[in-house]
C-alpha cells in the first residue's frame, strides 16, 4: 500500500512517542491523559462525519455502516472524556457519574470499533439491512458493553503473563481479526488498506494497556497513543483519497473537453455530407424532369404520326386493328379463312389473337378459336417467322401438322405473311382459300404490303398503348410523391414529440406488465383492465411511431401476424362504445350500430394494433358525420378472387359506412391529405391519412364511396395470405430469464428511472441509477477504480450535455466488454434507418417491454443457471 509522508510521520511519531514513555520508566501522566482522551473523541467523530459524507455521496452502504461504528465509538469516548475531566459549577453533577462511568467507558469504546468494523462488513457483504437496523445493533451492543464492563473490576493483581487488566484480554485478538481480514479485502475497496493498517497501531495500543496499572499510568499513555495514532492514520488516509478523486474528476473534466472538440469537427464534416446530398437531390430532380418532358414530346410525335397514317392508324387499339383487317380480308379480297396471330419467342408457338367474323364457325371446327395455341411445324409456319412470305398453292399434300389441320377444313391454298417490325416477327397473317392455287402473284404482294402496314400499325398502337400507361404511371407516380412528401413532413414532425410521449408511458407500461405477471391474486376484472391499459399503451406506442413512419412502404422488419379482423371489430366497437352511443345520448341523439360480420372469415397478415387503430378513427369520422343521429354500420365480408394488380387473390374487406350528411367530390378526392379537414378547428386532417398509411403498410387497397345527404362508406380490403397456417396461434415460449445482475441505469425522466428500477430490482438485480449522462459516467468510474463490474448499462440517448452516445463511449473507454443497451424513445427509428450509435450493443424502444428487456438482458449477460 502506498502511504504518504504524513502517514509515515505519524506512525514514526507514534513510535518515538511509545518508545519515550517506556523508556522513561512507569509514572503518572494525568494532563497527558485527559488530552490524549479528549483527541481520541474528537478524531473519531471526525472520522464518522466523514464516512458519513462518504456513504451519502456515492450510495454505499458500507460506508455509512462505519460511520455509525465510529458515531458509536465516538459516543463511549465522548463519556469517558466527560468523566476523567474535573468539573465544577453547574456541571458539578457530573462528578457524580464518574463512579459509574468511569470503570464503564474505556473498555467498552476499546471494544465496540472493532465490532463494529467487522458488523459493517459482513453486513455489505451479505447485502443485508439498511443502516437504521445496523445504528440499532451498534446501539444494543455500546449498552451491553457499558453493563458488562461495569460489573468486571478493572484492575487485578499481575497474573498470567504479568497482565493487569484482564477485561481488555478480547480487544487486541478482536484487533488482530480486524486488521487480517481487512488486509485481505484491500482489493476489493480502497478503504479496507487504511483501515488494516490503524488496526495495526491500535492493536499494539490496546496489548500495552493490559499491563496498565492505573488510568493515566506510562502504559496507558502508549495505549491513548495507539488509538489516536491509529485515527489519525485512518483519517489521513481517507484524506488522501478524496484528493486523489479530485484529481481524477479534473482528468476526466479534461477529457470529456478533448471529446467535445472532437464531436464539433464530426459535426461540421456531417453538415458537409447534407450539403453534397442536398445537391445531389436537386440534379435527380432535374434529371426527373428531363425524363418527363422527353416523355411528353414522344407523346406529341406518336400525335404527328397518327395524323399521317389515319388510314389505318386511326384505331389504337390492337382488337379493333385486327377486326378491320381481317373483315376487309375477308370481305374485299376475299379469302375463306383469314386470322391473325402473335408469336411467342419463349415457347416458340403462336396464339390465334383474333379471327374474321364469317371465319367463326370453321375456326371452331379448325379447332383453331381465339386465344387458342399452334404450334410452329418445320415447313411454312417455320420459314414464316423468320421473316418470309410462304404461299402455299395446295396444301392438302403437306406433311406437317398446320396444313392438314386446315385441309380437313375443306381449305387448299393458303398464304403466310409476317408481321415485323425492325427485324423482328411479332405476328403472322393467315389468309386461306378453299380453291387450289387460287392466289396470284399480285395479292401475294398485297398481302405482303398489307402485313407491312398492319405491322406498323399494331406497332404504333402498342407504342401508343405503351406511352399512354407510361404518362398514367408517371402521373400516379407523381401524386404519390406528392402524396409521400406531405406525410414525410407530417412523419418528421410528429417525430420530435414522440420522445416525451414514450417517456411519460413507460412506467406505466412497466407497472401495468409487473403487476400482471408477479400478482396471482388479480381479481378477472382487474386483470382485465390491466390488459386493456397494456393494449392502450402499446396502440398510443405505434402510434406515435407511425406519425413519422406512415408516409413510408412497409418496411422488411415489420412483424405480420395473423390478425382475425371480427374479432378485432368486436374491440373497436367495445373500445369506441362511448363515443357512438353514450356521448350522442348527452346531447339528445341516437346513433344505432348494426354489425355485419361474415362467418369463418379467415386471418390477414398485419399488425393488429395498426389495423385496429385505423377501425377506430374511420368510426370516429363516422360519429362525427352523424350530427343528427343515424345509424352506423360495420360489416365484414370474403371476397374471392378479388385481389388487384392482375392477380386472382382473395380478400377480407372491412367496411365502416354512415347515412350522415356525406362528402362532396373534391372532398372525397383530398380527404385522405394529411392535414385536410373539413371540421375547422375541431380536426386535425389526420385521421384518414393515418388510416391511408396503415392501408399502404399493408398492402391493402382503401376505398371511399360517398356522397353528399347520402352518407359514407370506406372499404378497406386486405389480401388473404396464399397459404394461411392452418394451425392454431401459438403464444411465444417464456424467454429464459437473466441471472442476478448488477446493472447500472442512466436516464434524465425521473419517473421513468424509479419505474425501471423498481421493476428491474422486482426481478431480483441490483440497480445503481443515475439522473444524467454525466453522473452515469461517474458512477461507471467509480465502481471501476472500486473494483466493482456491471453486467450492462442501461442508458437513454436524449438527454442534457451528456447524451447516451457519449455514455457509451465512455463506458466503452473504460470497459470495452460491458454491454451498453440503449432504451430510447427513438429506437425503432435508429432500427429501421440502421442509426444504431457506435458503442452500442443493442437498441430497445420505449415504452420497454419486460420481454424485450428480459431477452436482451439473457443475450449480453447469459441466462440464469439452471
Amino acid at each position: 500500500m502506498n502511504s504518504s509522508f504524513s502517514v509515515v510521520g505519524v506512525l514514526i511519531a507514534f513510535g518515538a512517542g511509545s518508545a519515550a514513555l517506556l523508556a522513561a520508566g512507569r509514572q503518572d501522566y494525568p494532563e497527558l491523559h485527559t488530552i490524549l482522551d479528549t483527541s481520541i473523541a474528537l478524531v473519531t467523530g471526525l472520522l464518522a462525519l466523514l464516512f458519513w459524507e462518504m456513504g451519502a455521496g456515492i450510495q454505499q452502504p458500507l460506508s455509512k455502516r462505519l460511520a455509525i461504528a465510529f458515531g458509536a465509538t465516538f459516543v463511549l469516548e465522548f463519556l469517558h472524556v466527560l468523566v476523567i475531566v474535573e468539573w465544577s459549577g453547574s456541571l458539578a453533577f457530573v462528578m457524580q457519574l464518574r463512579e459509574f462511568l468511569r470503570p464503564a467507558t474505556w473498555p467498552p469504546a476499546a471494544h465496540i470499533l472493532a465490532i463494529g468494523i467487522l458488523a459493517a462488513i459482513w453486513s455489505s457483504r451479505r447485502q443485508g439491512g439498511g443502516t437504521a437496523p445496523f445504528a440499532l445493533f451498534m446501539a444494543v451492543v455500546a449498552v451491553l458493553l457499558v453493563v458488562i464492563f461495569q460489573h468486571l473490576p478493572p484492575y487485578r493483581p499481575p497474573g498470567l503473563f504479568e497482565i493487569t487488566r484482564p477485561v481488555l484480554i478480547l480487544a487486541p485478538p478482536l484487533w488482530a481479526i480486524t486488521c487480517v481480514l481487512c488486509w485481505r479485502l484491500r482489493t476489493e475497496d480502497r478503504i479496507f488498506g487504511p483501515l488494516a493498517l490503524m488496526g495495526a497501531v491500535v492493536l499494539l495500543g490496546h496489548v500495552s494497556m493490559l499491563y496498565s496499572q492505573a488510568p493515566h499510568d506510562t502504559e496507558a499513555m502508549v495505549a491513548h497513543l495507539g488509538k489516536i495514532g491509529g485515527r489519525l492514520v485512518l483519517l489521513l488516509s481517507v484524506m488522501q483519497m478524496a484528493s486523489s478523486d479530485m484529481l481524477e474528476r479534473l482528468r476526466a473534466e479534461a477529457q470529456l473537453a478533448h471529446l467535445n472538440e472532437e464531436l464539433e469537427v464530426r459535426v461540421e464534416e456531417r453538415t458537409a455530407q447534407l450539403a453534397a446530398s442536398n445537391h445531389a437531390l436537386e440534379s435527380e430532380i432535374l434529371v426527373r424532369l428531363h425524363a418527363e418532358q422527353k416523355a411528353q414530346a414522344q407523346l406529341a410525335r406518336l400525335s404527328l404520326l397518327h395524323q399521317i397514317t389515319r388510314a389505318i392508324g386511326e384505331r389504337q387499339d390492337l382488337n379493333s386493328i385486327f377486326q378491320v383487317v381481317v373483315r376487309s380480308l375477308e370481305d374485299q379480297l376475299p379469302v375463306d379463312f383469314a386470322a391473325l396471330c402473335f408469336h411467342d419467342t419463349v415457347d416458340h408457338v403462336l396464339t390465334v389473337e383474333c379471327v374474321g367474323l364469317k371465319s367463326g364457325a370453321l375456326a371452331l371446327e379448325l379447332a383453331m378459336p381465339e386465344r387458342s395455341r399452334i404450334a410452329i411445324d418445320e415447313n411454312g409456319l417455320s420459314r414464316c417467322v423468320l421473316g418470309q412470305l410462304v404461299y402455299e398453292p395446295e396444301i392438302a399434300q403437306s406433311p406437317f401438322p398446320f396444313p392438314m389441320r386446315l385441309a380437313r377444313g375443306g381449305l387448299h391454298a393458303m398464304v403466310l405473311a409476317p408481321l415485323q417490325v425492325e427485324s423482328r416477327v411479332f405476328g403472322v397473317l393467315v389468309a386461306v382459300r378453299k380453291e387450289k392455287e387460287s392466289f396470284s402473284s399480285g395479292e401475294c404482294e398485297f398481302l405482303r404490303q398489307l402485313s407491312e402496314h398492319v405491322a406498323l400499325a399494331a406497332h404504333q398502337a402498342q407504342l401508343h398503348g405503351a406511352l399512354q400507361q407510361a404518362y398514367e404511371d408517371l402521373r400516379q407516380t407523381q401524386q404519390a410523391v406528392m402524396q409521400q412528401e406531405r406525410l414525410r413532413a407530417l412523419g418528421q414532425m410528429a417525430s420530435g414529440i414522440a420522445h416525451d410521449i414514450n417517456n411519460a408511458l413507460s412506467p406505466v407500461s412497466l407497472y401495468t406488465q409487473s403487476l400482471l405477471e408477479v400478482e396471482p391474486n388479480l381479481s378477472p376484472r382487474t386483470r382485465e383492465y390491466l390488459e386493456t391499459i397494456q393494449r392502450a399503451v402499446e396502440d398510443v406506442a405505434h402510434t406515435v411511431t407511425r406519425m413519422r413512419e406512415f408516409y413510408r412502404q412497409r418496411e422488411p422488419q415489420l412483424t405480420l401476424m395473423p390478425v382475425r379482423l371480427n374479432e378485432l371489430v368486436q374491440q373497436v366497437i367495445d373500445l369506441t362504445r362511448a363515443r357512438w352511443s353514450d356521448m350522442p345520448q348527452l346531447r339528445g341523439t341516437v346513433i344505432s350500430l348494426r354489425s355485419e360480420l361474415a362467418e369463418r372469415l379467415p386471418p390477414v397478415s398485419g399488425v393488429e394494433s395498426e389495423i385496429r387503430e385505423a377501425l377506430i378513427n374511420l368510426i370516429f369520422n363516422a360519429v362525427d358525420a352523424l350530427p343528427a343521429g343515424g345509424t352506423l354500420t360495420l360489416r365484414t365480408r370474403l371476397l374471392r378472387g378479388a385481389g388487384g394488380n392482375g392477380r386472382d387473390q382473395d380478400q377480407v374487406r372491412v367496411e365502416v359506412g354512415d347515412d350522415g350528411v356525406g362528402m362532396s367530390e373534391e372532398t372525397r378526392r383530398r380527404c385522405l391529405e394529411p392535414f385536410f379537414t373539413t371540421k375547422g378547428e375541431r380536426g386535425t386532417g389526420l385521421g384518414l391519412a393515418m388510416v391511408y398509411g396503415v392501408a399502404r403498410r399493408h398492402n391493402a387497397d382503401i376505398d371511399i364511396d360517398s356522397a353528399v345527404g347520402r352518407g359514407t362508406v370506406v372499404v378497406l380490403s386486405f389480401p388473404v395470405p396464399e397459404a394461411p397456417s392452418g394451425a392454431p396461434l401459438r403464444e411465444a415460449p417464456e424467454p429464459a430469464r437473466p441471472a442476478r445482475l448488477r446493472l447500472l441505469l442512466v436516464d434524465d425522466d425521473p419517473m421513468l428511472l424509479r419505474s425501471l428500477c423498481n421493476t428491474l430490482e422486482a426481478e431480483g438485480h441490483v440497480i445503481v441509477t443515475a439522473n444524467d449522462g454525466a453522473a452515469g459516467i461517474a458512477a461507471f468510474c467509480a465502481a471501476a477504480e472500486r473494483g466493482e463490474t456491471f453486467a450492462a448499462v442501461i442508458t437513454d440517448l436524449g438527454m442534457p450535455n451528456v447524451d447516451g452516445r457519449k455514455v457509451a463511449s465512455a463506458i466503452k473507454g473504460v470497459s470495452s466488454t460491458t454491454p451498453v443497451i440503449m432504451l430510447t424513445g427513438w429506437g425503432k427509428r435508429l432500427t429501421s434507418e440502421d442509426d444504431i450509435p457506435p458503442h452500442v450493443d443493442y437498441v430497445l424502444s420505449k415504452p420497454p417491454k419486460l420481454r424485450e428487456l428480459r431477452e436482451t438482458l439473457v443475450r449480453c449477460c447469459g441466462p440464469a443457471s439452471a
